[in-house]
């Protein structure tokens, strides 16, 4: 059974109640807060493997919570809110969440995104070699440390999917991904829901590295298909 914590913050005590059944039919410690000063002060004391974190929030909200648990950790945090965010304003407050579902939403979603999120963060390798590095004129992407740098003097802070998304490019230059490809790849096999998750991500990455969709240095779009990595080896 596995023994990783889980934060699931919401002032909705049904909706916790209903996510910690799902999450503990799992095998995970669900750990539980109603606000944004208690989920900061949950984070730091109980140390989870995972945030569930829903945006609107009494005392601060999840965009809030999420920008105080980025500047310490690359904890690996999913946003939960309303139908009728937009996408694209919903990112641009919430840059380095790992993943977001929109309520009302499935428990058994919820859960099956949990889960393979903590499997890809399993299976991190421990150490890395020099020769594992990925270098591109102007990006080093180091799969070991899980950093990544630009034109040689900039480290770029990720989040876990981030990051993951732009290795799963790196590492196969030049071949063209479709969205549902890169689902498959970074979010896993039991992923459901909109492909355009994947735009989202696309997005967060470019404006991370400094990237230009319109002239790419790194990720370039293939009209109607998907992305590939069009960076330069070294």
């Amino acid at each position: 059974m596995s023994t990783q914590r889980v934060l699931v913050v919401d002032d909705e005590p049904k909706i916790r109640m209903t996510v910690r059944g799902y999450l503990e039919a799992d095998g995970f410690h669900v750990i539980e807060a109603a606000d944004g000063p208690s989920a900061l002060r949950a984070v730091t004391r109980d140390r989870p493997d995972l945030v569930v974190l829903d945006v609107m929030l009494p005392g601060l909200d999840g965009f809030q919570v999420l920008r105080r648990i980025r500047e310490a950790s690359r904890l690996p945090v999913i946003m939960l809110t309303a139908r009728d965010e937009e996408v694209d304003r919903l990112i641009g407050f919430t840059t380095g969440s790992d993943d977001y579902v929109t309520k009302p939403f499935s428990p058994r979603e919820l859960a099956l995104r949990v889960r393979a999120i903590l499997r890809r963060t399993d299976s991190r390798p421990e150490a890395a070699h020099e020769d594992d590095k990925l270098r591109f004129d102007g990006l080093t992407v180091d799969p070991g440390t899980r950093t990544v740098l630009v034109d040689a003097d900039r480290t770029v802070e990720l989040s876990a999917l981030d990051f993951d998304l732009l290795l799963a490019l790196a590492r196969a230059p030049g071949r063209v991904f479709t969205r549902r490809g890169l689902l498959t790849q970074v979010w896993g096999e039991d992923f459901f829901g909109d492909e355009r998750v994947v735009d989202v991500h696309i997005r967060t990455l470019r404006r991370a590295l400094g990237d230009d969709a319109n002239a790419p240095r790194f990720v370039g779009t293939v009209r109607t298909i998907g992305y590939r990595f069009v960076g330069r080896s070294a």
